[in-house]
């Protein structure tokens, strides 16, 4: 699927359903907040939320007064939706891209993914994942990704998926990131059923910082 493809989908999906009309929705990102946490979360760092959609982590950011976030996805329709929940949106950088072909013009401390990567399901678009990431996080930093974990679902809004345990995807991102920690998890999406994600945190080690 080309970037073009990609956010043509998901602009369609964000300006046809509500907030919980879709799978991953969480009313509360209990989950994504802790492992940011775990990870050394504290408010002058910059954080980046990629895939964001309409997800309440920016509020919940926001909500603990951190200095710089920024949200990146491919549906200007589901930042709006974001945008408009919160008092001091003017204080969050809205980026509407497509992460493969994303240039960022800063580097953060902070890259948090819930279910974006997996969508990714050739090694190209995986590859131009991996730079981008690379380029975006600073030495020493934390990437927190969370993918659909082998026994869950094979597709996701109507796309197929790619599955990963930890090591997996930490063969995808390479000897630039070190496993750090991982855990299963088990989220119930609005109707009830139970998707099976693996959640992994990766610190960047040390090299070059321009993109490979």
């Amino acid at each position: 699927m080309t970037a073009i493809d990609r956010q043509t989908h998901w602009e369609g999906v964000y300006t046809t359903k509500a907030e919980s009309e879709v799978s991953w929705y969480e009313d509360t990102p209990g989950l994504s907040l802790a492992l940011l946490q775990e990870a050394g979360l504290a408010p002058a760092m910059s954080v980046v939320d990629i895939g964001g959609g309409t997800s309440r982590l920016v509020d919940a950011l926001e909500a603990f007064d951190q200095a710089h976030v920024t949200v990146l996805d491919l549906s200007a329709a589901a930042l709006e939706t974001a945008k408009a929940r919160l008092a001091n949106a003017d204080r969050v950088r809205w980026v509407v891209s497509d992460v493969t072909t994303w240039t960022p013009d800063r580097q953060y401390d902070l890259w948090h993914d819930r279910a974006a990567f997996h969508f990714l399901t050739t090694a190209e678009e995986q590859q131009a994942y991996v730079r981008v990431l690379v380029h975006a996080l600073k030495e020493g930093g934390k990437a927190v990704i969370g993918t659909f974990a082998p026994d869950g679902p094979e597709t996701c809004s109507g796309l197929p998926v790619a599955r990963y345990d930890a090591e997996g995807l930490q063969a995808v991102l390479g000897v630039r990131f070190r496993l750090a920690a991982t855990r299963r998890y088990q989220h119930v999406t609005p109707w009830g059923s139970v998707q099976n994600f693996q959640f992994s945190t990766f610190e960047k080690a040390g090299g070059a910082n321009a993109l490979a």
